[in-house]
């Protein structure tokens, strides 16, 4: 029982030297792990501006107005709410899609012009906004605004309501939406700085060879008396 306790003592021992070592292990290769962080960064960098094209978002508001101008009670307040929400499913049908396809004289399929448009609305408003994403920031502009027109006048006369109010009219952007330079060259050099620490650990942990002294002390339980120095030859 004695001999079992020590030997689980001595196993937690050498576990906590390992991993003082491997902590060691790190800290002298930490210029390593260093130089593939940067090279991560550069490389993630490098890769979002001339792999991945910029896409620019403009957006454009309407104010749905209620049949009636006056809203007595809460529960108009959401019915009014909800019929916003319809209405920004309706804003993406495929008539309201095709006539801004047709307007602007674009050469997009109702599914590529749908697939570029969203429509939101806040909680408890009667505000549609209308983003429209595209890799030219003038066509996002022109796209967002042209939407928000036919919109308005789809739902006047499908609601038989009055014609909603453009409440703000899309600008042309001046920043890409996506890709998040930043964030990617963030991730690869974090991921690049991850697989160089896991590479050094794991030849560390499959070097079974005997290194030193001391290696021969912790594996094999031997002392040794003396050592053979290596010495090169001098050329004559």
């Amino acid at each position: 029982m004695n001999e079992l306790k020590r030997l689980e003592a001595q196993r937690d021992d050498e576990i906590e030297i390992d991993l003082g070592e491997i902590f060691h292990l790190l800290l002298n290769k930490l210029w390593v792990i260093i130089l593939c962080f940067i090279v991560g960064g550069v490389i993630g960098f490098a890769g979002t501006k001339i792999l991945v094209t910029p896409q620019y978002s403009a957006s454009s508001m309407i104010y749905i107005l209620p049949k009636t101008r006056s809203v007595t009670s809460l529960a108009d307040i959401k019915m009014g709410s909800q019929l916003t929400s319809d209405f920004g499913i309706l804003a993406k049908s495929r008539p309201v899609i095709e006539e801004v396809n047709k307007n602007l004289k674009l050469d997009y399929s109702y599914e590529q012009l749908a697939s570029m448009v969203q429509a939101t609305n806040q909680s408890d408003t009667r505000i549609l906004r209308f983003t429209v994403t595209d890799t030219d920031p003038i066509e996002a502009k022109k796209i967002a605004n042209e939407l928000a027109n036919v919109a308005a006048e789809r739902v006047a006369y499908v609601m038989s309501s009055d014609k909603p109010k453009i409440v703000e009219e899309a600008a042309v952007p001046k920043s890409p939406s996506s890709p998040n330079t930043k964030k990617n060259a963030s991730v690869v050099a974090l991921v690049f700085a991850f697989a160089a620490a896991a590479i050094i650990v794991l030849r560390y942990l499959l070097n079974d060879t005997i290194q030193n002294e001391d290696d021969v002390k912790k594996y094999l339980g031997l002392h040794m008396l003396a050592a053979i120095p290596t010495e090169k030859r001098k050329s004559i």
